[in-house]
């Protein structure tokens, strides 16, 4: 049985909105809630969910139009926006039932959709743990030099034939985001979703030109700005995976992170997807942690 296969078999799916939103689930108890960004799936925390089956309800969801979630109709540049994807999250989450002591483990715009939640809903997380994530708006002097001008590119009118076309996010950006070389069989799990040309990859697409660059676009941006700020000052426990070297969160960003308050920090080996290049490193740390954290928020 091939690793797609295997993972395919462990989905549920919640309904919102009338598409249906892919999910994997292991254990019970507190509610830890892993959550993927661009251009990933629940997929990219197989290594790491069954390390802490035995600490909670683990729950890993497509977001709307990637993994196993449905495709949104009508699809073109206006759809799978960050609006649009904490819609479709939030829903899932409260299909799910996921209303208290929660956990929230986050990643790339995962984070962004988590930290967002925990300003919202401050009396129901537990916990929070975060990895190479969106802590605050960008500037273009703070992403990888190697990568502004493809990123420029993506939110161009190029962008289009780059990534509806030739699928150069998949292909080029994801596995160059990482220092372990995924198998084939692996990188197929990934190209799953995207292998139809056109507006199957819109999510791919839609997610650069969303992230918060020198205020642009401004929407994104103020609700980043809105829960940096929260986020500096809660007292919710927080875990920092740090990446090293890693790739987006770096710099000041690193350092700015580094102020937030009742927060423990390590450091793993990686790039971007650091749950494929330490997952055995992230899941030990997360073990650790969320053993120790209070219940009953």
């Amino acid at each position: 049985m091939s690793e797609l296969t295997k993972w395919k078999a462990r989905k549920k799916y919640v309904t919102v909105d009338g598409r249906r939103m892919a999910y994997v689930e292991m254990g019970q108890g507190r509610p830890i809630v892993f959550q993927h960004g661009n251009p990933t799936s629940s997929y990219l925390w197989r290594n790491i969910l069954p390390q802490l089956s035995e600490q909670g309800r683990c729950i890993a969801i497509d977001l709307i139009g990637m993994g196993d979630s449905d495709k949104l109709p009508d699809s073109g540049p206006q759809r799978y926006t960050f609006a649009e994807h904490r819609h479709y999250w939030s829903g899932a989450l409260a299909a799910l039932g996921v209303e208290r002591d929660v956990v929230l483990v986050v990643h790339d715009w995962g984070s962004a959709l988590g930290f967002d939640w925990l300003r919202s809903h401050p009396e129901a997380v537990a916990g929070v743990s975060y990895m190479e994530a969106l802590v605050a708006g960008l500037e273009w002097s703070d992403w990888p030099a190697a990568a502004v001008d493809l990123f420029k590119a993506f939110r161009s009118p190029e962008g289009e034939k780059l990534v509806l076309e030739q699928n150069v996010f998949i292909e080029n950006v994801f596995p160059g985001a990482m220092l372990y070389k995924l198998s084939a069989e692996d990188m197929d799990v990934y190209r799953e979703p995207y292998r139809e040309a056109g507006e199957d990859r819109r999510p791919t697409l839609t997610w650069p030109r969303q992230l918060p660059i020198a205020g642009e676009p401004a929407d994104v941006s103020a609700v980043v700005a809105e829960y940096s700020r929260f986020m500096a000052q809660t007292e919710v426990p927080k875990l920092f995976i740090n990446a090293e070297p890693g790739m987006i969160l770096t710099g000041r960003l690193r350092e700015f992170a580094r102020s937030w308050k009742n927060q423990r920090e390590v450091t793993v080996e990686g790039l971007h997807f650091i749950q494929e290049d330490s997952p055995d490193a992230i899941a030990s740390a997360l073990v650790d942690w969320v053993a120790g954290l209070p219940a009953g928020r």
